[in-house]
């Protein structure tokens, strides 16, 4: 067996019985981002991935949701002896002076434990070192870890491991479905409703040419993740003489959501209405007016409390979380507009909107930015 380099993918948990999905997903990401590779299969619980660069290509794929991690591993034959053999080279050329180190071995082990192979791994990595200083850590103490994934025949020892974003893979639901985007929790939004499996249609919202920089970075972050080469983006400028209530905001938005899926026939939409900050009756209200258009209603963002900063974290929103943590401090009294002018501004919004096509690239905000302005 070659001493072979090669891309391991970890299906998160719900995953593994859209492991087709997500393989289609890999080749997609792949070809957009212009990674070569020659083979991609499913073995055991793992997909391996033969790239021609392993480094690019497995950053390309952990863009993608579904997945636990990704990992860039030696192959070697499921035997004892290859196992710590394979174990003991790769540690020799990679640990540094003075490292604790832990072997980790999972999966599939023939005529041995799992236990065994560490014990007996660890014992030659310590000799295959001396005089280095290298020692053994334990699972909570260690400066590097050599996890091994064991399948029926073969063995991977994870040369680099990195986390997964979870979820399901993108498109896995074979169901359309409308979200919009009009401030950074709605972003979140968005982003969740994409790691449930959802293909999203977005819309975005907003009322001042001011907010559009804004917001077309936090679209840039948020589009790469569909897995598509092209997307259409329709952007709705709401036409105020004051300045809007968040609540007044989050609601023409979603009139406006419910009428684009409604016209275009497409039968579920995505609220950003989390009841651990707006109010239930404000939510129950777009949801009944949803069910009048036989509209069904997802809320992406039902139960998340703070990992909500997590999911923004995923999609390079760090800087912006201050925005959201404001959200939780906002009283929403008071803020009730008489329905004429609000149904008024969200028909001029429909009518006036704009859309704009994307080859979706690392980086589309002055191409999105462009286009909208190109007919002003």
């Amino acid at each position: 067996m070659k001493n072979e380099v090669l891309i391991v993918v970890f299906p998160s948990m719900f995953s593994k019985n859209k492991v087709s999905s997500l393989i289609t997903n890999i080749k997609k990401v792949l070809k957009i981002q212009n990674q070569k590779f020659r083979k991609i299969r499913k073995e055991g619980d793992v997909i391996i991935v033969e790239a021609d660069d392993p480094v690019f290509a497995s950053s390309a794929i952990n863009t993608l949701f579904g997945i636990k991690g990704v990992a860039i591993a030696k192959r070697v034959t499921n035997d004892f002896e290859s196992i710590v053999g394979g174990i003991s080279k790769i540690a020799g050329d990679i640990f540094l002076k003075g490292e604790r180190f832990l072997v980790q071995i999972e999966g599939h082990a023939k005529g041995f434990t799992t236990k065994d192979i560490e014990l007996a791994a660890t014992s030659s990595v310590i000799e295959k070192t001396a005089g280095m200083g290298i020692k053994p850590g334990t699972n909570k103490k260690y400066d590097r870890k050599l996890y091994v994934c064991l399948t029926k025949l073969n063995a991977y020892i994870c040369i680099y491991y990195d986390n997964g974003l979870g979820g399901v893979p993108n498109n896995s639901q074979n169901t359309e479905i409308v979200c919009c985007i009009f401030d950074e929790l709605s972003a979140v939004s968005c982003l969740e409703t994409i790691k449930q499996g959802f293909d999203v249609k977005i819309i975005v919202c907003y009322s001042k040419d001011s907010e559009l920089l804004h917001l077309v970075k936090i679209i840039n972050q948020i589009i790469r993740r569909t897995v598509k080469p092209k997307i259409n983006l329709d952007f709705h400028k709401i036409h105020s003489n004051k300045k809007l209530t968040p609540l007044l905001l989050t609601e023409i938005s979603s009139k406006i959501l419910l009428q684009i899926a409604y016209k275009n026939r497409i039968k579920r939409i995505s609220l950003s209405t989390s009841p651990l900050i707006y109010p239930i009756d404000f939510s129950e209200s777009l949801t009944e007016q949803a069910f009048s258009k036989n509209l069904i209603t997802y809320f992406p963002l039902s139960g998340l409390d703070d990992n909500v900063f997590e999911s923004a974290k995923e999609i390079g929103l760090e800087k912006y979380l201050s925005n959201i943590k404001k959200l939780g401090n906002i009283k929403f009294h008071n803020s009730k507009q008489p329905t004429k002018i609000i149904e008024k501004m969200v028909n001029e919004s429909i009518t006036n909107k704009k859309t704009v096509a994307v080859n979706i690239g690392p980086n589309n905000v002055h191409e999105i930015l462009d286009e909208i302005r190109s007919d002003e």
